[in-house]
C-alpha cells in the first residue's frame, strides 16, 4: 500500500494531517445516526451550485396567468349562479350572470392563448386526452365549457331558443364548480413549493374566491330585490376562502413564508381584507344600491388580489432554493425517524 498499512497492532506508517478525514465535522454525531456513526459528507447547505435557484421560477406573464386564474373561477361561480337564478325565477339574477360567465371565459381563454404565443399551442392540448394531467384535463374542460356559457349568454340576448339557453345554462353550471377549481390543482400538481405545498387546502381556498368573485359581480349588477342568493353566496364563499387560506397557511410551514413576503404580502393581505368588508357589506340588507355596489366591488377586487397574491408567492418561493431544500430534509427526517 503507498500510504498506511493497518495491521493487526492498528495503523502502520500513518502522517498526521495528510490522511483524509471523513467529513469536515468527523467526530461529531449527527443527528438522525445511529450511535458513533461519523457523516460522510457534512450537512450541505441549500444554496444552490452557483447561486442559481434549485428550481427554474414559472415563465408565466404575471398579468396573463394570474388573470387566467382570476377569470376562470369567476366565470365558473357566475354559471351557478346564472342556473340557481333561472330555476327560482330570478331573471334580473340570471341574465348578468350569464353574459358575466361568458365575457369572463372569453377573457379568460384569450389570456391563455396570449401566454402561449398563438391559438396552435393550446389547440395542441386538445389532440390528446390524459386524465393524470390537469393541463390536459383543463383544457378539455374548457373546450367544452366555454360554448356552453356563449350559447346561455347568445340565447339569453336574443330573446330566442330559450330552451336550447335553458338547456345550455344548466350544463355550464354543472361543469361550473370544476372550471373554478381545476387552476388550483394545476398549480398543486408543480414543483413551485408555495404551491405545491398547499395542495390540500388550494381548491377550497379557489373555491370560495370564485365565489365571492361572481357574488361581487352579481350585487354590482343586479337588482337588490333579486341580489338575495348573491349575498349568501358572499358570506359562504368569504368564510371558506379566508379559512382555508389561514389553514393553509399554518399547515405548510416554512414554504408559507412567501405569502407574507414583498409584493405578495400586499396582494394577500388586501384580499383579506376586502373580502371581508365585503361580505360584511353584503350582508346589510337594504334597497341602498349604492351599498351593494361598493360590497360587489370590494369582492371582484379581493379575489383578484388572492389570486395574484398566490401567483406572486409561488414564484418567490422558486427562486429561494430554502422553500425546495428545507421541506425534503423535513420528509426524509419523518420517514427515518
Amino acid at each position: 500500500m503507498s500510504g498506511s498499512d493497518v495491521t493487526r497492532d492498528g495503523v502502520r506508517g500513518a502522517r498526521p494531517g495528510r490522511e483524509a478525514v471523513p467529513g469536515a465535522h468527523a467526530g461529531r454525531r449527527r443527528r438522525g445516526h445511529g450511535r458513533g456513526e461519523r457523516p460522510v459528507v457534512p450537512d450541505a447547505e441549500f444554496a444552490s451550485y452557483y447561486g442559481t435557484p434549485v428550481l427554474t421560477k414559472p415563465p408565466w406573464k404575471p398579468l396573463d396567468i394570474a388573470g387566467y386564474l382570476y377569470l376562470g373561477g369567476l366565470a365558473g361561480a357566475s354559471s351557478l349562479l346564472a342556473a340557481g337564478g333561472q330555476l327560482t325565477g330570478r331573471p334580473g339574477l340570471a341574465a348578468p350572470a350569464k353574459l358575466g360567465a361568458a365575457g369572463a371565459v372569453s377573457l379568460s381563454l384569450a389570456a391563455l392563448v396570449h401566454d402561449l404565443g398563438r391559438p396552435a399551442r393550446f389547440l395542441n392540448m386538445l389532440r390528446v386526452i390524459k386524465p393524470t394531467s390537469p393541463m390536459s384535463v383543463g383544457s378539455w374542460l374548457l373546450a367544452g365549457y366555454a360554448p356552453l356559457t356563449l350559447t346561455a349568454a347568445a340565447t339569453e340576448v336574443a330573446g330566442r331558443y330559450r330552451l336550447l339557453g335553458s338547456a345550455a345554462t344548466v350544463a355550464a353550471a354543472v361543469l361550473g364548480p370544476a372550471v373554478a377549481t381545476y387552476t388550483a390543482v394545476l398549480l398543486s400538481d408543480t414543483a413551485v413549493p408555495a404551491w405545491h405545498e398547499g395542495y390540500r387546502e388550494l381548491p377550497f381556498v379557489f373555491a370560495g374566491s370564485a365565489a365571492t368573485a361572481a357574488a361581487g359581480l352579481a350585487l354590482a349588477a343586479v337588482p337588490v330585490v333579486q341580489a338575495g342568493p348573491a349575498r349568501r353566496l358572499a358570506v359562504l364563499g368569504a368564510a371558506l376562502e379566508l379559512g382555508a387560506f389561514r389553514a393553509m397557511r399554518r399547515r405548510m410551514g416554512l414554504a408559507a413564508e412567501p405569502f407574507g413576503q414583498g409584493r405578495a404580502r400586499v396582494l394577500v393581505r388586501a384580499a383579506e381584507l376586502l373580502t371581508a368588508g365585503g361580505a360584511v357589506l353584503a350582508l346589510c340588507r337594504g334597497r341602498d344600491r349604492r351599498l351593494a355596489m361598493a360590497a360587489g366591488t370590494a369582492l371582484l377586487t379581493g379575489s383578484a388580489a388572492l389570486r395574484f397574491g398566490v401567483f406572486h408567492a409561488g414564484v418567490a418561493s422558486a427562486e429561494d432554493p430554502a422553500y425546495t431544500v428545507v421541506p425534503q430534509r423535513e420528509r426524509l427526517a419523518a420517514r427515518g425517524g
